[in-house]
């Protein structure tokens, strides 16, 4: 090598080194900014960037315990937190944490060392106040708080070094069989939620949505227990979690013991999910009565009929709206293509289709829903194929696009969703729903291991349709196969419920929407008087008309207090009606009115605990917000995930630089050796 090629690469050498030198102090920058101003980063999640500061603990969350204890269709659930300062300095710690949309919380209890303190229920501002306030004051204190049905947030104040304290939450639900299968679903994350630009930013700012992640394959802090104790009442069969490795111990052939079985295995990241058939015959159709002291309250479950064949199905139009953003990336978005493949094929030649994929902006396949012919189909697969996850997620803007597609007479829309449902502003997609219900029925598929479940089931529930959730590519097929039937098929049509010499009141829901899948209908309310008469359901299966009845004197009166709980949580549902009840403020009123009669969490009540002991005389303590790990799949690509915004981004970046240098040193060698062969495969590896 002569020695102007030895002073060339020298030259391109430092220049390298002088680059790398300005990223690696670019970056450093970058990292100290976000540390000192995670305050402006409130607009969007964001990933943690670790504190240099080894005094404050950045993760209190050590562990949560879940045990679960479903008794017959009804879950209670006692949820344990445990907060641990392992740093040299106060600190007040934040956490948003899932739950079931079915659940209705009516217990806190705080334990700092032998002290137990049981929470108040209070309205929503007054819960702040009181906890700021002890905050202020130096008192450990602690708040939750319902931001969605499904999403709550916790806040702690003043963990002094080398504390722990227990937060117990306890809550209950009901267990619901879908196709004689019973599911039991505990979430154990959030996942990140993309916030439009097209929405306040000021209400963005506040939104419990700003909150930190662990970069995709980061340790998850502290560790994640689940027990649940099934008691079905009839023998257990088939008894399954998808999601999780479990042991299971029989007590007998009714009751079986479920716990996780590899510690190692962090449980938080991903819905517990589990699943069971009941030998023999399901739970019969029944009426459960409960007698209090001021009130008294039922619960009458009605087995449906047998699905009625239709030989004459209606044309019917399907428009496909697929998420293709980032947060879809990978696993994800194979799982929605393995879908969307099994419902193009299956389509039949009378039916008419059109899809739309959306991520920032939307695509179509075709101005008009076009029919579905081999070759319409082939299309649409060719452009599915084409996407991979990318971008924000603009559900709004697709599903408009939508509904206003042009329709034909005479035949039946669906349109069907399919999403991880990671966005924050659900009220806006529920409005959508809810103002084009004249012209379509909504379903909606969730893809992925912790998906948006308060969204993929209220589209559903706003929209008069169905809701279904996809984990893995494998169970695509099936969800597909139920969506036909499900769609094609309804079990029950013009449901009517009536009482006849049973005095009852407030029922809910007070509407029956039509059944598609084999699922109880299921009635609370109230009831005065003498528990006699009869209950009377009618409505169509098909062509012919469907009957029941159940003799309200033949039930025995039990103790069970979850009946309040559960018709509560019915009736919230129905007032605040997925944010879109026009009379917002007379809702909230009624909601806070029952959320402190009946002691439960709801959007305008919290639970707020004290410990009245000052603490920290001097009052002032570290505000740590607990990062969450990304869901199971999930890409960083979810948080707006752009070069530069992690340490290992280096990385990528010396990669492009190597791969730049390479091709301009080859381009400089073809330029004084014109024999030098072009080449246009070469690339760095990295």
């Amino acid at each position: 090598m002569n020695g102007n090629n030895m002073n060339r690469i020298k030259y391109w050498l430092c220049v390298f080194t002088v680059l790398l030198t300005v990223l690696s102090a670019s970056f450093t920058t970058f990292a100290a900014e976000i540390e000192e101003n995670n305050e402006d980063l409130t607009a969007a999640p964001y990933f943690l960037i670790e504190s240099s500061d080894p005094e404050t603990d950045r993760f209190p969350l050590k562990d949560t315990q879940v045990n679960t204890t479903i008794s017959g269709i009804i879950a209670e659930t006692y949820v344990t937190q445990i907060y641990t300062n392992e740093g040299a300095n106060p600190i007040s710690a934040s956490y948003i944490f899932p739950a079931s949309t079915k659940v209705t919380v009516h217990g806190m209890k705080m334990t700092i060392g032998d002290q137990v303190i049981t929470s108040q229920i209070k309205e929503k501002e007054a819960a702040k106040e009181t906890f700021e306030e002890a905050k202020s004051e130096g008192k450990s204190a602690s708040l939750l708080e319902e931001e969605t049905p499904n999403v709550f947030s916790m806040n702690v104040a003043n963990i002094m070094p080398g504390d722990t304290i227990a937060i117990e939450l306890h809550y209950t639900e009901q267990i619901f069989s879908t196709d004689n299968i019973y599911q039991f679903v505990f979430p154990t994350v959030v996942g990140p939620r993309y916030i439009s630009p097209l929405y306040d930013a000021e209400a963005a700012d506040e939104n419990w949505a700003a909150t930190p992640y662990i970069p995709e394959g980061g340790a998850a802090p502290g560790t994640y227990d689940i027990h649940v104790n099934l008691s079905a009442g009839v023998p257990i069969a088939d008894l399954l979690c998808t999601s999780h490795g479990t042991d299971v111990v029989w007590r007998d052939i009714t009751n079986a013991q479920v716990t996780l079985s590899d510690p190692e295995d962090f449980a938080g990241n991903r819905d517990f999910i589990l699943e069971y058939r009941l030998t023999g015959e399901e739970i019969a159709s029944g009426l459960v009565l409960d007698t209090g002291e001021t009130e008294n309250f039922f619960m009458l479950s009605i087995q449906p009929p047998e699905r009625y064949e239709i030989e004459d199905i209606p044309p019917r139009e399907y428009i496909f709206v697929m998420d293709v953003s980032g947060s879809m990336s990978g696993f994800p978005i194979d799982t929605s293509k393995e879908l969307m493949l099994n419902l193009l094929n299956n389509l039949r030649e009378t039916d008419t289709f059109n899809l739309i994929l959306f991520s920032d902006t939307s695509t179509w396949l075709s101005d008009v829903s076009l029919p579905a012919s081999e070759a319409n189909i082939q299309s649409a697969i060719r452009l599915i194929n084409k996407k991979e996850g990318r971008g924000g997620t603009e559900l709004a803007l697709a599903l408009e696009d939508a509904v206003e597609l042009p329709d034909s007479e005479n035949v039946s829309r669906s349109i069907i969703v399919i999403t991880d449902g990671y966005i924050w502003g659900e009220e806006e997609i529920f409005k959508i729903v809810h103002e084009n219900l004249d012209t379509a029925n909504f379903f909606s598929f969730g893809i992925g291991s912790s998906v948006n479940r308060y969204l993929i089931e209220g589209i559903a529930k706003a929209g008069q349709g169905e809701s279904f959730v996809a984990t893995e590519p494998e169970a695509a097929s099936a969800a597909a196969d139920r969506f036909r039937t499900y769609v094609q098929t309804p079990i029950l049509t013009d449901i009517k419920v009536e009482f006849d010499g049973f005095d009852v009141y407030d029922t809910e829901p007070q509407n029956q929407p039509t059944l598609f899948a084999q699922r109880p209908i299921i009635l609370y309310g109230k009831w005065r008087g003498e528990p006699t008469g009869t209950i009377r359901i009618t409505g169509k299966t098909g062509t012919q008309d469907y009957h029941q009845e159940i003799s309200v004197s033949e039930v025995s009166q039990e103790a069970n207090s979850a009946l309040r709980y559960l018709w509560a949580r019915n009736r919230i549902d129905r007032i605040t009606d997925y944010g879109i009840n026009p009379n917002k403020e007379e809702a909230a009123a009624e909601v806070t009115a029952i959320g402190l009669q009946y002691s439960i969490l709801t959007p305008y009540t919290s639970f707020v605990a004290v410990l009245d002991t000052i603490r920290n005389p001097e009052g002032e303590s570290t505000d740590v917000d607990q990062p969450n790990p990304l869901p199971l799949h999930v890409s960083n690509l979810a948080v707006g995930y752009t070069i530069g915004s992690e340490p290992g981004d280096m990385i990528l970046i010396i990669c492009a630089v190597l791969l730049a240098l390479t091709g301009y040193w080859r381009s400089f060698r073809r330029l004084k050796d014109p024999k030098q062969p072009e080449r246009r495969d070469y690339h760095v590896g990295c």
